[in-house]
């Protein structure tokens, strides 16, 4: 049985984070430029653009993170992979709700900066989203998505 120490001790391995961290910032750019053009453009309301652009991110992270950041854990095979897809997706529907949920509250603050003859500040607070969900996402993929934490 595994202790609080090795569960802590295993997410806290630095390289693992590293990736994780690379693969979100690429996330990033899939994620703000499809959440921008949606929410600048008219089309949704910053928070369901939020959604919208944090979706397509999902995908293409969990793709590199099942490849790269945890290559050593999940089954091999098409289907293991899927039921890995749908549950990282499952897991990072937290993540999305706290972004989702920054993005709302900081909107609806009264703050506006102009740029371009444009209120820019609903852009801004989706950066601001991903930063607060990021270690969220961490512990929940290493934990429910891989699960890093059960014996090899």
């Amino acid at each position: 049985m595994r202790t609080l120490q090795d569960v802590l001790g295993e997410l806290a391995r630095g390289a693992r984070f590293g990736r994780f961290l690379s693969v979100g910032a690429l996330g990033a750019l899939v994620d703000l430029p499809i959440s921008t053009a949606l929410a600048l453009g008219g089309v949704l309301e910053p928070q369901w653009a939020k959604v919208v652009g944090t979706e397509c991110a999902i995908i293409v992270m969990f793709l590199i993170n099942d490849s790269w950041t945890f290559e050593a854990h999940g089954a091999t095979g098409r289907r293991a992979k899927l039921r890995r897809l749908v549950r990282s997706n499952v897991v990072r529907s937290g993540g999305l709700l706290i972004q989702f949920a920054v993005v709302w509250m900081l909107t609806g603050l009264d703050v506006e900066i102009g740029f371009a003859g444009m209120d820019v500040w609903p852009v801004v607070t989706m950066p601001i989203a991903i930063g607060v969900s990021v270690l969220v996402n961490y512990v929940a993929e290493s934990l429910f998505t891989w699960r890093v934490t059960t014996d090899r």
